[in-house]
């Protein structure tokens, strides 16, 4: 698996992203959808990787500054013919080495309250997150949860 910073430009991550939209919408109600778009991913203070095995996409996640000791992960999708084999784990601890090299002393995220997010609850709970308020601009919401937890310096 090798994980790099990507420009968001090649067909490949458009449509895991497309699917990943299309995923959460199916799943939440519309105000309760706070994935990213292409567009919003391109954006100043966002860094996204993706993983891949040769010329496949394994995934994907993001890493937004939301000050200068706070950070974001967003938009962490696996590929469906590749889940549980590890994609998430090692896109996580990419995000986490680069809040640690940009010094933040936080990073929290937000995902869903509902069943299908179980899995991902469970990955973030294996990096101590631990649940929290809504944070930045997050609002309470009965289909999201958030999550926070300290880093340490790279």
């Amino acid at each position: 698996m090798h994980l790099r910073l990507d420009d968001l430009r090649g067909p490949e991550i458009r449509a895991l992203l497309e699917e990943h939209l299309r995923n959460m919408r199916e799943i939440s109600p519309p105000e309760s959808v706070h994935a990213l778009d292409l567009d919003a991913l391109r954006r100043p203070g966002i860094s996204f990787w993706t993983a891949w095995s040769g010329a496949d996409l394994l995934g994907c996640g993001a890493l937004k500054e939301l000050d200068a000791t706070h950070g974001e992960v967003k938009s962490m999708r696996t590929a469906m013919a590749h889940r549980n084999k590890g994609v998430a784990r090692a896109i996580l601890e990419r995000v986490m080495q680069e809040a640690r090299a940009r010094s933040y002393g936080r990073l929290s995220l937000e995902t869903g309250s509902q069943v299908e997010f179980q899995p991902a609850r469970r990955l973030y709970e294996s990096f101590g997150f631990t649940y929290c308020p809504p944070f930045g601009d997050y609002q309470e919401d009965p289909h999201s949860v958030f999550m926070t937890r300290s880093i340490g310096r790279a």
